[in-house]
C-alpha cells in the first residue's frame, strides 16, 4: 500500500491513497481531499479526547459515589446504634422510675402500719388516695393517651433528673421516719395537703376528679414519654380550667389529642385538656378558674375515658404535679 501527492492543483487538494496487493493483481486507489483528511484526523483527535474525559469523568463518579453512600450507610448505622442506646437508657431509667414508686408504695404501708405521721407530700401520683377520689375504682378507670412521642435525649434527661429528685426525697423521708419510730411518737392523724400557689393565673386545682392512671415521664417500659398526667373517671365527667386565662385552641387536634382546649395563663405559662368528649368553649374566650371548660371522654389516641393534662412553660412541657395541691 502506498500514498502518493499528485502534482500541480490536484496535488494541492487531494491525497492518493493506492493498495498494491502482495503477489500482484489489481491495484486500487482512493482519493481523499485534502480538508476532508485534516478534518478526519482533527475529529478523531477529538473524539479520542472526549471518549477520555468521559471515561475518566465516570470512573471518578463512581469512586465518588461509592465513598458517598458508604458514609451515609456508616452514619445510618451509627445513628442505630445510638437510637438503641438511647431507648435502653429510657428502658432503664423507666425502670428507676418503677422502682421509685414502689419504693414510695413501701414506705406508705411502713408509716400505715407503724401508725406513723403520713408523708408529707402530695403529688399527681396521689390522686387515688384524695378525699375527691376516694369514688372512683382505679380497676375500672385506667384510660390513657396522649400524643406518641419517642424517647429523646431530652426526656430521658428530664426523667432521671425526676428519679434524683425523688430519690433525695425518698432518704430525707425515710431519715424522718427513722426518728419518729426510734422515738415512738404516736400518729398525728392530721391530713396533710399541698399549699396553692398564688395568683389565679397559676395551675393551682385539679382539672377533674379521677384517678391518676399515667403519671408524667417515661412508660410503657421506656418505649414512650408521656408529656402530661391522665385522670381517668367516667365518661362525662366534668373538666376544669386549672387558672384563669384565654383559651387559644377549643377542637379537634390532629396530633393525637382528640378534642382539646388550650389555655393561655400569660407569661408563657399555658395548660393543655385532651381526648374531650365535648368542648364547653371557643378559642379567645377568657375563662376563670374552676370553669368547665369540656367533657372528659376517650377521644384521639385513647384507651378510655379521661382527660389528658399537660402544663407547657414557653411551649416545653413540665411534670404538672408540680402545680397541684
Amino acid at each position: 500500500m502506498s500514498a502518493e501527492k499528485e502534482t500541480g492543483k490536484t496535488a494541492a487538494e487531494e491525497y492518493t491513497i493506492k493498495f498494491i496487493p502482495p503477489q500482484g493483481g489489481d491495484v486500487r486507489s482512493i482519493r481523499l481531499p485534502k480538508n476532508l483528511l485534516k478534518y478526519g484526523i482533527v475529529s478523531l483527535l477529538a473524539g479520542a479526547l472526549l471518549f477520555v474525559g468521559a471515561f475518566s469523568y465516570a470512573v471518578y463518579s463512581t469512586f465518588v459515589n461509592r465513598n458517598g453512600a458508604a458514609e451515609i450507610e456508616d452514619l445510618r448505622q451509627v445513628n442505630s446504634i445510638q437510637q438503641e442506646q438511647l431507648l435502653q437508657l429510657a428502658k432503664k431509667a423507666n425502670s428507676l422510675q418503677e422502682e421509685m414508686n414502689q419504693l414510695k408504695k413501701l414506705e406508705e404501708d411502713i408509716r400505715r402500719l407503724s401508725g406513723a405521721q403520713p408523708m408529707q407530700e402530695k403529688k399527681a401520683e396521689d390522686a387515688n388516695n384524695s378525699g375527691d377520689n376516694a369514688a372512683v375504682d382505679p380497676a375500672t378507670h385506667n384510660g390513657q393517651g396522649g400524643p406518641l412521642n419517642a424517647p429523646t435525649v431530652q426526656n430521658v434527661s428530664d426523667t432521671l433528673a425526676l428519679v434524683e429528685a425523688g430519690l433525695a426525697q425518698r432518704r430525707e423521708s425515710l431519715t424522718a421516719l427513722k426518728e419518729e419510730l426510734s422515738q415512738r411518737q404516736e400518729k398525728l392523724g392530721l391530713p396533710l395537703g399541698g399549699v396553692s400557689l398564688p395568683g389565679s393565673t397559676t395551675p393551682s386545682i385539679w382539672p377533674a376528679r379521677g384517678v391518676v392512671s399515667s403519671p408524667y415521664g417515661l412508660r410503657w417500659n421506656g418505649s414512650d414519654f408521656h408529656p402530661g398526667i391522665d385522670i381517668a373517671n367516667d365518661m362525662g365527667t366534668p373538666i376544669l380550667a386549672a387558672a384563669d386565662g384565654v383559651v387559644r385552641v377549643a377542637g379537634w387536634n390532629d396530633g393525637g389529642y382528640g378534642n382539646m382546649v388550650d389555655i393561655d395563663h400569660g407569661n408563657g405559662l399555658m395548660t393543655r385538656y385532651g381526648h374531650a368528649m365535648q368542648v364547653a368553649v371557643t378559642a379567645g374566650q377568657h375563662v376563670r378558674r374552676g370553669q368547665v371548660i369540656a367533657y372528659m371522654g376517650s377521644t384521639g389516641f385513647s384507651t378510655g375515658p379521661h382527660v389528658h393534662y399537660e402544663v407547657r412553660i414557653n411551649g416545653q412541657a413540665v411534670n404538672p404535679s408540680t402545680y397541684l395541691p
